[in-house]
């Protein structure tokens, strides 16, 4: 039997129009049969949370067949509410693997102690990660990148004698992909350290899309913190509490707003030398969150404890009402 339902729609007699005001309404019948329910297709659950887009993923990881299953690689950049996280992907059959990965919370062991989720801290976590996978593939010496960023825009060149650069393309995952979004300031990053990942400046921070140029002052400023040293010279002049608030991390790490732009040079510097993962040191036994479950002799116990406990204090209350009514 189909399923129906019923619904009220505006319904014309055709003997004229109605009074000023009043609509004349019948009754319109919406039919959902047995074939439907039998042909409707659930969607992958990462669809219906809301985390995937599954037409973005099929283009980025989908390869040609006439290049063998070679390995399609995509730069990976998620950014929460504390971390950056950047990973070199590759899809199989299997799923994905992570090749090499780079976090912001890896930042203050190059001095970046503070601000691990600004625009500034994405790009020294794309650094990172460039640096990283590179020496991993041994192609570090031969594509070291921008060295002295200034903002400019830069494509890795292919070397002439060696093998061809590394080469992936951004996935932004669910982001909208808005002008100085900090997704960018992470392909920056990866770019200027010798990765190949098609890209164009519209989306750096300082593109002006009316005369389609990049200011690459302003894109220097964001790269070196310049940004976040304003804001704070400004909360400084204009209102003290809220910048005591606002920055209490970096008073409290004793950074002030022209110590900024060295903080990032300088871890610039270390990340180029030293770009790799230290593995934290693991303990042999960590301590367990999760309670026991009770025996049933132990809850039978507990119960009688509780009723000896609500005894004991209608007991007292009871005495003490006495009390009362003698005084």
């Amino acid at each position: 039997r189909a399923l129906a339902r019923w619904s009220l729609a505006p319904h014309d007699s055709g003997h004229g129009s109605s009074a000023p005001g009043s609509a004349a309404m019948g009754l319109m019948k919406v039919q959902k049969t047995p074939q439907y329910f039998q042909n409707y297709q659930v969607k992958y659950r990462r669809r219906r949370e809301g985390k995937t887009d599954y037409k973005a993923r099929k283009g980025l990881t989908v390869q040609d067949k006439n290049k063998y299953a070679a390995s399609k690689y995509r730069l990976v950049v998620r950014i929460t509410n504390k971390d950056v996280i950047c990973q070199i992907v590759d899809s199989k059959i299997q799923g994905d693997i992570v090749v090499c990965a780079a976090y912001s919370h890896e930042l203050p062991r190059y001095g970046i102690k503070v601000g691990l989720t600004n625009w500034s801290a994405c790009y020294a976590t794309g650094l990172l990660l460039a640096r990283r996978t590179l020496k991993k593939f041994g192609l570090d010496e031969t594509y070291e990148g921008q060295t002295e960023p200034d903002g400019e825009m830069y494509h890795v060149e292919e070397a002439d004698d060696g093998p061809r650069p590394f080469s992936c393309v951004l996935d932004v995952g669910l982001v909208r992909t808005t002008t100085g979004n900090r997704v960018f300031g992470a392909l920056k990053g990866a770019v200027d350290g010798g990765l190949d990942i098609p890209h164009s400046a519209k989306r750096f921070p300082g593109y002006d899309p009316e005369e389609k140029d990049l200011d690459a002052e302003t894109c220097r400023k964001y790269i070196f913190g310049g940004h976040v040293q304003e804001y704070m010279e400004m909360l400084q002049e204009d209102d003290e509490d809220r910048y005591q608030e606002q920055f209490a991390k970096y008073i409290e790490n004793d950074i002030g707003a022209d110590d900024i732009e060295g903080m990032y040079e300088s871890a610039h510097e270390k990340i180029r030398e030293e770009p790799d993962a230290v593995l934290t040191e693991k303990e042999e036994s960590y301590p367990k969150h999760k309670k026991q479950k009770m025996t049933l002799s132990q809850k039978r116990d507990r119960v009688k404890q509780k009723i000896a406990s609500y005894k004991k204090k209608q007991a007292a209350a009871a005495g003490a009402d006495d009390d009362e009514d003698d005084d």
